[in-house]
């Protein structure tokens, strides 16, 4: 089975072209989706974060992401330490998903992975997708969407890899400053030459 990356930054829209992946019959394993299963109530990870990172848990035990994100965003050790809990664990998540999805006779799927190229995952895909915006769009998307200042989403949109230093990473690139036609365009493209293998 092949397995094609996907990847983008903060309010660049990838979860908006896996979605359209998905709605074009490719098989989509969410990384984000595997990491929340991982950090579920019971699961080992859990009881390792709320130990190394003290009072990240709401009342009722689960994790509270956003008082979790505001104690590693900025700060390089911390999120180092929060990456080496739960990396490994999403990656077995991950090749079990794969198995299954093999065992079921898909021959393509798409991993979606903010961070495929930092973590270089990008080198065990046979083809990467990077969903491309300016940064002046993932700005003023991430004010609109949560609210927050123009200072404060600039903030996060430095704090990540540039996208367009993702972009040399790419096999495909989806341009998705335009209309979502257009986005739907470019993905349906890029779904034909994966399934034709170019």
């Amino acid at each position: 089975m092949r397995v094609i990356g996907l990847t983008g930054g903060i309010a660049s829209g990838k979860s908006t072209v896996a979605q359209m992946l998905t709605d074009l019959g490719v098989a989509v394993i969410d990384a984000d989706e595997l990491a929340r299963q991982v950090e579920e109530p019971g699961e080992p990870a859990l009881a390792e974060i709320a130990q190394r990172f003290p009072g990240v848990l709401t009342p009722e035990g689960r994790l509270n992401r956003p008082l979790l994100g505001e104690k590693i965003f900025g700060a390089e050790s911390e999120r180092l330490a929060l990456n080496a809990i739960v990396h490994p664990r999403i990656h077995q998540l991950f090749l079990e998903k794969m198995r299954a999805l093999a065992a079921s006779g898909v021959d393509v799927a798409v991993y979606d992975a903010a961070l495929l190229i930092e973590n270089k995952l990008d080198q065990r895909m046979d083809g990467v997708i990077v969903v491309l915006v300016p940064p002046e769009v993932q700005v003023s998307r991430l004010v609109a969407r949560s609210g927050i200042s123009s200072e404060e989403a600039e903030r996060r949109v430095a704090a990540q890899l540039p996208l367009a230093e993702k972009a040399r990473y790419a096999t495909w690139i989806v341009d998705n400053s335009n209309d979502l036609g257009s986005t739907r365009d470019q993905v349906a493209r890029v779904c034909q030459a994966i399934r034709e293998g170019r």
